[in-house]
């Protein structure tokens, strides 16, 4: 069965950074492109970040180019995502999502993904 955990968000101040982090269990990550949602109040679900399955492609949405990076660790089957320079319009709930692939891809849209974690929520203040 398999399931991705997301680690604990929290509460940020403007300007701070935080790391997530997401536990890929029963698969193995590297036969997984492997992307971050996030969910904010009122709003759709949006792509954030993606990454191959090898981790050696990265895509990002616009607002966070140059503040977030994506990263995996197939021997552990984690995938992360480092968050700098945090802004309030960046507080949501964060999901990590997983969708097997035969070749080397990034995914960005979110309905090609079969394997969702339940989310963690960042809370950005001013």
């Amino acid at each position: 069965q398999i399931e991705l955990v997301e680690s604990e968000g929290g509460w940020v101040p403007a300007g701070g950074s935080l790391r997530l982090s997401c536990a890929a269990r029963g698969l193995t990550a590297s036969n997984y492109a492997m992307a971050w949602f996030r969910q904010a109040p009122g709003k759709e679900r949006e792509f954030v970040a993606g990454i191959s399955r090898s981790g050696q492609q990265t895509d990002y949405t616009d607002s966070v180019k140059g503040r977030f990076s994506i990263s995996k660790d197939n021997a552990i089957n984690m995938l992360y995502l480092q968050m700098n320079n945090l802004k309030p319009d960046d507080t949501a709930t964060y999901y990590c999502a997983a969708e097997f692939t035969f070749r080397e891809r990034l995914i960005n849209r979110q309905n090609e993904y079969p394997y969702w974690g339940l989310g963690t929520q960042v809370t950005v203040s001013t």
